[in-house]
């Protein structure tokens, strides 16, 4: 018995290293599918009721463990948001752990992420991936830099460039809200159902330019901007939760959607609100109607696309290019 014993451990070492499959003992009728390989080199007999041969079957049961060793499933990005301002989806096996330089990402339970770089992004990014069978793997990501456009912009009211101290407290107090509603990591799903524009119409504003107010440089323009008259309908670019709807200094009026794991959509310099704070809504319904309210020189639409306190460029995400 300890001879034969030891004589099938010996094969077994030899055929899930070699892939050795032994031949049958003797037929056992006909076989439509026989010499039709399977995991581990096993052979599977194919008569009704057989299933694998008692051979395999015992060499299965002395180590079950190989039966679990599987190859994790590969990482997938979306190449093109390899760029400064880019938006960057992953897919993973569902049960995959994702950070971005230290920072832990939400993976959706199909194994869905997101994430962005900003403007000023440097060249390198690291991506640690934790598989389901706790494989780690590192993954140097490459960003793509990036050239940016100068704008001036003349005739705008002196406050709006230079704010008095009361009007700059308000920014501040604005700008602190307008922090905290970006800063929500929900576990919304919107973001993986794709994106379309807000509105159709001239692009008259382009992310990343650096702006000149009246003159005086300011900070780079983190949007992009639609010409359209005052009264356009706009439309939430993908599904998603409305968490801000109220007037600022510099947006006007202005709406911002939680499309999950920190994403976010921001409409602003609007006539008119049609949705309220808390209301979900669906990709392509209405939210707001374009305005010239805050800082602006006409009507038109400042659209926004962030990840987290990240702008990013919203252009490749609803426009496609």
């Amino acid at each position: 018995m300890r001879g034969t014993v030891g004589a099938i451990r010996a094969w077994f070492r030899r055929a899930a290293t070699e892939h050795v499959c032994p031949p049958p003992a003797a037929p056992l009728g006909p076989t439509p599918n026989r010499g039709v390989q399977r995991p581990l080199g096993l052979w599977w007999d194919g008569s009704e009721g057989q299933g694998p041969s008692a051979f395999a079957r015992r060499a299965l049961l002395a180590t079950p463990a190989l039966l679990l060793a599987r190859p994790a499933a590969a990482v997938t990005l979306t190449e093109r948001g390899l760029t400064q301002g880019g938006f960057v989806i992953g897919q993973a096996a569902p049960g995959t752990r994702v950070s971005l330089d230290g920072r832990a990402l939400r993976v959706t339970l199909q194994g869905a992420f997101a994430f962005g770089f900003s403007r000023d992004q440097g060249p390198r990014a690291a991506l640690t991936i934790i598989h389901p069978d706790n494989r780690r793997e590192e993954r140097r990501l490459t960003v793509a830099h990036r050239q940016w456009q100068e704008q001036r912009i003349n005739g705008l009211p002196p406050a709006q460039v230079t704010p008095d101290p009361e009007t700059l407290q308000r920014i501040l107090r604005e700008r602190e809200k307008l922090a905290a509603v970006r800063a929500v990591d929900s576990p919304l799903t919107g973001f993986t159902e794709g994106f379309i524009a807000p509105a159709q119409g001239r692009i008259s504003g382009v992310y990343g330019s650096r702006r000149i107010l009246n003159g005086q440089p300011r900070q780079p323009h983190y949007g992009l901007d639609f010409a359209v008259p005052t009264g356009t309908p706009l439309k939430a670019v993908a599904p998603g939760r409305v968490t801000l709807a109220d007037s600022f200094h510099f947006f006007g009026n202005l709406v911002v959607i939680d499309h999950g794991h920190g994403v976010n959509s921001l409409y602003a310099h609007l006539s008119a609100f049609d949705v309220r704070e808390g209301q979900m809504v669906t990709k392509g319904e209405p939210v707001a109607r374009s305005g010239a309210t805050g800082r602006v020189t006409g009507p038109h639409l400042h659209f926004s696309f962030s990840w987290f306190e990240t702008f990013l460029d919203p252009q490749p995400v609803v426009l496609g290019a």
